[in-house]
């Protein structure tokens, strides 16, 4: 479900901020704000309607931004994904009808797996990038690595989020089953809502020394 060249941009760049946009108008400093601390992939959370024109913006104005969309519940909103041109789709699970569509549409897609049935559902259908969801609730790395360990040989990764903070990002980082962690610490809701772009960038900075840190 994601391209070589897509999946190695996400491995790349390690953090993917996961945002929630109240104002289209924040959507263009936001993403500047991200680029200037080191962060250059997004997840634009369908949880506003200001979240497909925020896409639009950033795509027209900050193209070097890898925008895609979060939260993608239902089929119509894997249209309005692709037609707003989002460059990958996320949803908190796995949902066999949603992932068919997007296949069917092209968009690269990563479904939401917090248990083993979840996983084999995914690889049935041709997903090897999976969101784990909630991550520290669900039981953290260590029960993501026993969960996955039947399946690792089939070349499966994940990216997690809920709960993941300054703190304990660099433990999911050095796993080789991770290929990137969502960040929603990194510029909350409140902190856009705010303008506070500074304290994002420094968000920023903080979370791509982490990385840089973990993955060497």
């Amino acid at each position: 479900m994601f391209p070589e060249e897509l999946h190695r941009q996400i491995k790349e760049t390690a953090i993917i901020a996961v945002l929630v946009i109240d104002k289209v108008s924040d959507a263009i400093p936001l993403a500047q704000s991200l680029l200037k601390g080191g962060i250059n992939a997004m997840e634009l959370t369908l949880r506003t309607d200001a979240a497909l024109d925020s896409l639009r913006a950033i795509r027209d104005e900050v193209p070097e931004m890898l925008a895609g969309i979060g939260t993608i519940l239902t089929t119509d909103q894997v249209d309005e994904v692709v037609a707003a041109g989002a460059a990958f789709g996320v949803a908190p699970g796995l949902n066999r009808r949603i992932v068919e569509h997007a296949q069917d549409k092209g968009l690269p897609f990563g479904p939401g797996i917090a248990t083993p049935s979840d996983i084999e559902q995914g690889l049935e259908l041709g997903c090897k990038t999976l969101k784990y969801f909630p991550a520290e609730t669900a039981g953290g790395l260590a029960h993501l690595k026993n969960m996955s360990a039947p399946y690792q040989h089939l070349g499966i990764d994940f990216i997690p989020l809920g709960g993941l903070n300054a703190d304990n990002m660099n433990d999911y980082l050095a796993s080789p089953l991770i290929s990137a962690i969502g960040g929603s610490w990194i510029a909350k809701r409140d902190v856009i809502a705010n303008q506070d772009w500074e304290t994002i960038e420094s968000n920023a900075r903080t979370a791509r020394a982490n990385a840089d840190q973990a993955r060497r």
